[in-house]
């Protein structure tokens, strides 16, 4: 037997640099941090990339921006290619280690515009992190997208929080919050796909 494809890869678009271009190394504040992921989610749903979901790593202590990460599930033809997922892995890829929480390594903190869906849950729960900031954590982003974001448990935060990953709430929720409803009237236009809501 011959397999049809032995591989895959998430590349971040060419516009990810260019946004960039203009964005200092390192970002001081959560708040800023999360201006950014803004930034890049409503970008990266208008290009057509996939969902209006963006994510990135930085050093906690010093605000270092590590990677950043789009959803790229509609260019990469992959339904993995998550916003998690993709800053996640460049950020491992940069620092040489699959463990971002590793011997020698500096705490890193993931910064993402919404609570995780049940696959970027692990993805970010076994990466290494330290601390995770969201910018909400409630169905907002269910009622407003119409993304299925699988069965979360209730008590997702807690769990984090055992293992020794801290999590922090609601930093620019309203901003998040914009890029859906800006998402979602695409979608009542007819001009955008969601593309996982089989919903039943």
């Amino acid at each position: 037997m011959r397999l049809a494809a032995n591989q895959f890869t998430f590349t971040l678009p060419a516009w990810v640099d260019d946004l960039l271009a203009d964005v200092p190394e390192v970002i001081p504040t959560r708040e800023e941090r999360m201006q950014l992921v803004h930034r890049l989610a409503d970008r990266n749903w208008r290009e057509g990339n996939g969902g209006p979901f963006a994510a990135l790593v930085a050093e906690s202590a010093t605000g270092r921006i590590v990677s950043v990460g789009v959803n790229v599930v509609l260019t990469s033809g992959v339904s993995s290619g998550h916003a998690e997922v993709t800053a996640l892995g460049t950020a491992q890829k940069a620092v040489g280690s699959w463990d971002l929480g590793g011997a020698g390594l500096p705490d890193h903190e993931l910064v993402v515009n919404w609570r995780p869906c049940a696959q970027c849950y692990g993805a970010t729960m076994w990466s290494g992190v330290r601390t995770m900031v969201v910018a909400g954590s409630g169905p907002e982003l269910e009622e407003i997208t119409t993304f299925d974001e699988g069965p979360v448990r209730d008590d997702w935060a807690e769990q984090f929080e055992a293992r020794g990953i801290h999590v922090i709430h609601d930093v620019e929720k309203e901003g998040a919050l914009a890029v859906f409803r800006a998402y979602r009237e695409a979608v009542d236009a007819g001009g955008v796909n969601v593309y996982n809501a089989r919903q039943g």
